[in-house]
């Protein structure tokens, strides 16, 4: 039986996918400006370093959250049954949900038996789930993948054998681990998952416009679905596939001089969280995203990435209000 609290942490059908490097404190807040309800997400949390911070490891900026994040999730990856404990005791102070990274597909994650690796072995992975219930008294979920390879999509099966071992919630994304985020996640075989267990499953994968989120919706027959991607560079795409879902209204896409807007806002609180030489580099990784659909961008991305002085990027930034298509 799906758990009450479950239904109502996500009961807006839509929430943010974790990304690592991504879904830090300063996105979520910028995601929960235009979102009242919807479930937002941490970056992946290796539960060993969670047992370095209990053990006086300063660096636990990752962690933050503001009383308006509510709902949120935090996701934790491991593979040592008594860590991923230790670490959902830890965020159990912290967390309305505590989920359960199984799906990551890159190198140095599965590498170290984490992530995706946990979908060829069902056994461990269902101890890790037994290991974080007992550590906590939150919801705990699970995100995976179709499988490891496409010769290896266990997908129902192992949604299934989570379920058994204590999960409430699942999001999976429309690929195998070996597709990476190559392709185009499949939507359709995610029904197949929904139909074979009791508990809410969110659909993941591709969805960057409201027309993506109807398609995956009906196609999925998921409860709801996840936004990763989609969200990097308009913030305000969750936040109009919730209100789409409750009232059918199609909010317009925000103009280029909105997202600039936006842009600056996020550099802005960037800098407030980790100071200014160390936001300017990581705010790089995002320009692409927001800067995008008007005259000459591909020229300006190139100047930002490599701009270190703080004026010199707003002064950049100012010169798309005249640029725009």
């Amino acid at each position: 039986m799906t758990n009450n609290n479950v239904n109502t942490l996500i009961q807006a059908r839509v929430s943010l996918a974790p990304m690592a490097g991504i879904t830090d404190y300063v996105l979520r807040s910028l995601i929960r400006k235009y979102s009242k309800n919807c479930l937002i997400t941490t970056e992946m949390i290796s539960s060993e370093y969670l047992a370095q911070t209990l053990n006086g490891r300063s660096g636990t900026e990752i962690l933050k959250r503001d009383k308006d994040h509510t709902p949120i999730s935090y996701q934790i990856s491991g593979h040592k049954p008594h860590l991923m404990r230790k670490a959902a005791e830890f965020l159990n102070n912290y967390a309305d949900m505590i989920d359960i990274n199984m799906g990551c597909p890159v190198k140095k994650v599965v590498g170290g038996q984490d992530g995706a690796a946990l979908m060829r072995n069902p056994s461990l992975a269902a101890d890790l789930v037994k290991a974080v219930k007992d550590g906590t008294d939150k919801p705990v979920s699970v995100k995976f993948r179709l499988g490891y390879t496409a010769d290896e999509m266990n997908y129902v099966e192992f949604g299934q054998q989570m379920q058994n071992a204590g999960a409430e919630f699942i999001t999976i994304h429309g690929r195998t681990r070996s597709q990476m985020y190559s392709g185009h996640a499949d939507w359709g075989k995610i029904r197949a998952l929904k139909e074979n267990v009791d508990i809410p499953v969110f659909a993941n994968g591709d969805i960057v416009s409201i027309e993506n989120a109807i398609e995956c919706l009906e196609l999925s027959g998921a409860n709801g679905i996840a936004i990763g991607r989609g969200a990097i560079g308009d913030p305000t795409l969750i936040g109009r596939i919730e209100h789409y879902l409750n009232s059918g209204e199609k909010l317009p896409v925000p103009s280029i001089e909105a997202r600039v807007e936006m842009l600056k806002w996020h550099l802005d609180e960037e800098i407030k969280l980790r100071g200014e030489n160390v936001a300017i580099k990581f705010m790089r990784k995002f320009y692409p995203y927001y800067l995008s659909g008007f005259e000459n961008a591909k020229i300006l991305r190139s100047k930002l990435v490599v701009e270190e002085d703080y004026n010199k990027i707003i002064e950049r930034l100012a010169s798309t209000r005249t640029h725009s298509c």
